[in-house]
């Protein structure tokens, strides 16, 4: 059987790679590989699976975070930001490229969608940066960069998705990743300073006039933002309400902004749902179709076979850290988050458990360590976002060289939260014990 097991594996990541759709293949794999080995009476545990992720109540969350981030996408916020943004920090060197991290983090931590956050900055930033005779790999790669934030900085899709599926409240996911996301951040932001200070023909400052700033626009732009932040966030964080209420505060909070900035129109409106109805739909199949490859591959054994592969790696509980997020990083190559989460995920958290490991601290590393698969190649699609929007004279070769440092510094947060736990387990734990938990 343990033959069967790999194959069954290989078969879908070959497939996966091979660019058919993640649901449908892995749900065809299961069948197969079900009927075959466990019989047809084996799946009549299937539709009570299915019918308890349809009525989950923290998922809820996904299709009214993903309404709020379009939402908030075509109201006109970040282009606000990132104007107001780089005329205060254009006089530094690296000013404009510090100006996009900042923006992208605050974006993050109001739209959270990858792909909208690196297309707008994208075409907004970009050519300014470029007029500005800012090296076109600096540009890219920071744009690229702070676009993944998303990932992390709460609230974050996959943030509830790795609650799910790991059984980590999406309340402590939310506050643990808070101090890794701010990490991530200062690391990009110290990185460009740096750079910008050693090179600074790389990213020069360029010189403003003084009435084309004033503390008044700065205030009316960060504002809106920052209260849909606090009242999305600080809700959860206070116990008041749950991430799905939360969310449904946020979506309500997104549909005002949106009419503050004139652009709540019909179209909008209509557009929006459909993009909500399309991600989300795209989601949950997934999802689905990994419930049943999941459920195939424990009823074959492939759990224990894993368990068994991992329990004699050297190094004990150090080995399995070192293995896993080797295997996420490496399938980030190939996989988007998603495949990565739905299939793999739930086959390394039980192995967690079984170490000792706290399942909080496991999921924000993985967290950040699926956030590289926006950025690595050939699959990566912040990438191929940034492509698409960016002018001709920015090379893919660009943007690849681009990337490089940002993943670095992904990777070297990832290593300094393994040594230090505390830094993603010490606020969840202070708001445990101020609410007397």
């Amino acid at each position: 059987m343990t033959t069967w097991v790999i194959l069954m594996f290989l078969s879908l990541m070959l497939l996966l790679l091979m660019g058919y759709p993640v649901a449908f293949t892995s749900g065809a794999i299961a069948l197969v590989f079900g009927i075959i080995f466990l019989g047809v009476d084996f799946f009549t545990l299937l539709p009570l699976r299915i019918w308890g992720i349809l009525t989950n109540f923290t998922l809820l969350a996904v299709p009214l975070f993903i309404f709020m981030g379009v939402i908030l996408d075509r109201s006109g916020i970040a282009e606000d930001l990132l104007e107001t943004m780089g005329k205060l920090f254009g006089k530094l060197n690296g000013g404009l490229a510090l100006s996009v991290v900042i923006v992208g983090a605050m974006l993050a931590a109001t739209t959270g969608v990858v792909g909208a956050t690196v297309v707008t900055m994208g075409i907004i930033a970009l050519p300014t940066m470029l007029k500005h005779n800012y090296s076109a790999s600096l540009a890219s790669g920071t744009i690229a960069a702070s676009g993944t934030l998303g990932q992390i900085i709460p609230p974050s899709i996959i943030l509830i998705l790795l609650g799910d599926v790991m059984g980590v409240p999406v309340g402590r996911l939310f506050v643990g990743s808070i101090i890794p996301g701010l990490l991530l951040v200062t690391f990009f932001m110290l990185y460009i300073l740096i750079y910008a200070w050693h090179k600074p023909s790389v990213a020069p400052a360029f010189n403003l006039k003084q009435n084309n700033f004033n503390y008044i626009d700065l205030i009316n732009t960060i504002l809106p933002p920052l209260l849909l932040i606090l009242s999305v966030l600080g809700s959860i964080f206070l116990g008041i309400a749950t991430p799905t209420e939360s969310a449904a505060v946020g979506a309500i909070g997104a549909l005002i902004l949106a009419a503050c900035h004139k652009r709540l129109t019909f179209v909008n409106l209509q557009e929006s749902m459909q993009q909500t109805t399309k991600l989300t739909s795209m989601v949950f199949m997934i999802l689905i179709g990994a419930t049943a490859f999941g459920l195939v591959f424990r009823g074959m054994g492939g759990d224990k076979l894993v368990l068994d592969v991992m329990s004699s790696l050297p190094a004990g509980v150090w080995g399995f850290l070192f293995v896993s997020m080797l295997l996420i990083f490496i399938l980030g190559f190939f996989l988007d988050f998603l495949q990565i989460c739905f299939i793999v995920i739930p086959i390394l958290a039980p192995i967690a458990t079984e170490f000792g490991i706290d399942l909080l601290w496991f999921a924000v590393l993985i967290a950040i360590n699926l956030q590289t698969s926006f950025l690595t190649p050939p699959f990566g699609f912040s990438l191929f976002y940034l492509k698409a929007v960016a002018p001709p004279e920015v090379r893919i070769q660009n943007i690849y060289s681009g990337i490089i440092p940002f993943v670095l510094l992904q990777l070297v947060t990832i290593l300094l939260l393994i040594l230090i736990p505390n830094l993603i387990t010490w606020l969840p734990n202070l708001m445990d014990e101020l609410h007397g938990l």
